[in-house]
């Protein structure tokens, strides 16, 4: 009975050992503290979210949004999260912010903070995390977070940042999500980013970027996606290399002001969703089939010309066709939807219109699910076939 006793002292201490931190006392970094109440110090809180910053100690009190560890053997604990999001904040971010040395998540998405993002963030060389979208931030991206060697995902997208892409940001080793939209960034895109090893998402859509696409993304070892929509690109050409982007999946480039032809993209193994619309790309289209699983094909709105090859049927994955206002000629290809799996819901949609075709195939039977969209010029008609379910 005694040797039970004393297995059951052993496990109840094992069990108690967890707790052991706030047992004995332990308390929050007093540097951190500091750093809390300055960043409480910049916010205007008008729900009072951050009503029990003012009391206690910011571990052992749960502070909302804090969150703590201890950090091997030293005698504080750390704050290494610090997440704010949509809590209807606004005011400023404080530099005092890099007084959270421990912090790997830095996390104020969907509020409404205003001023510019602090360099001395580029300080906290722990950090994995930032999320900053979806407020009103501006100025420029600071040139310091280049030095985050462990920063996994950067989010400032919808906000008023305005200046350069950091070339700086070629030193992020471990970043895997750039996502740098809807904002007013301008100039090139470095062309250094293409040597990050572990990069995914390059999401700079809606912005004011201009110069060249950087041939040098061929290089790019991991890109998923590369979305670039609704920037001036003026005089640039789609790089022909970027058949080379082996991990590609989604090529977005609508509304870039590109020229030029369309370069042959059948080499990319899993593109699923091509978007060149709205350029002035001139030429026909290339004649070598796109990887098998794409669903959306978009070269709308453009100034193609020459026929409709052939190489659009066969995709069993399509489920968006659109070759609309360009200078297309001939006739669309009868066996265009050959191949096609439309089970379920899914459907296809073909549109043709504004063009310069001039009739309708004499096997014109679309399968079931699908919506062609096709005006014959000779004709001035207008000619949606949608069959009914079967």
């Amino acid at each position: 009975m005694a040797k039970f006793a004393d297995v059951l002292c052993a496990v109840t201490l094992l069990v108690l050992l967890p707790c052991s931190d706030v047992a004995l006392g332990q308390t929050t970094d007093p540097s951190e503290v500091n750093g809390l109440r300055a960043i409480k110090g910049r916010l205007v809180d008008p729900m009072q979210n951050l009503m029990n910053w003012n009391r206690g100690d910011p571990c052992r009190s749960n502070w909302t949004g804090v969150f703590c560890h201890k950090v091997n053997d030293d005698t504080f604990l750390h704050v290494t999260e610090l997440q704010l999001f949509k809590r209807n904040l606004s005011g400023t971010l404080a530099p005092e912010v890099s007084l959270l040395s421990h912090l790997k998540t830095l996390d104020f998405m969907w509020n409404n903070l205003t001023g510019s993002i602090p360099k001395e963030i580029g300080n906290i060389t722990t950090l994995k995390l930032i999320l900053l979208n979806g407020n009103q931030l501006s100025g420029i991206l600071p040139y310091e977070i280049g030095n985050l060697q462990s920063l996994n995902r950067l989010q400032v997208d919808q906000n008023q940042l305005s200046g350069p892409i950091p070339k700086s940001f070629s030193n992020l080793r471990s970043v895997k999500h750039l996502h740098m939209n809807n904002n007013s960034l301008s100039g090139a895109i470095p062309s250094e980013l293409s040597t990050l090893p572990l990069l995914l998402h390059l999401l700079v859509d809606n912005n004011n970027l201009s110069g060249p696409l950087p041939p040098e993304f061929a290089e790019a070892p991991a890109m998923k996606i590369f979305q670039a929509d609704n920037n001036n690109f003026s005089g640039s050409s789609i790089p022909t290399t970027y058949n080379n982007i082996s991990t590609l999946l989604k090529l977005s480039l609508r509304n870039c002001s590109l020229q030029g032809d369309i370069p042959d993209l059948s080499s990319i193994p899993q593109l699923g969703y091509l978007d060149i619309s709205w350029n002035q790309l001139t030429g026909s289209i290339p004649t070598n089939k796109l990887a098998s699983n794409i669903t959306t094909i978009d070269l709308s709105h453009n100034m193609l010309n020459g026929t409709i090859p052939q190489n659009f049927s066969g995709l069993p994955k399509l489920q968006i066709l659109s070759l609309e206002d360009n200078y297309l000629n001939g006739s669309v290809p009868s066996t265009i939807w050959n191949g096609i799996e439309l089970t379920g819901n899914r459907s296809l949609i073909l549109d043709f219109q504004n063009n310069s075709l001039k009739t309708i195939p004499d096997t014109f039977d679309p399968p079931p699910n699908t919506t062609v969209m096709y005006v014959l010029i000779h004709l001035c008609y207008a000619f949606q076939y949608s069959p009914p379910h079967q």
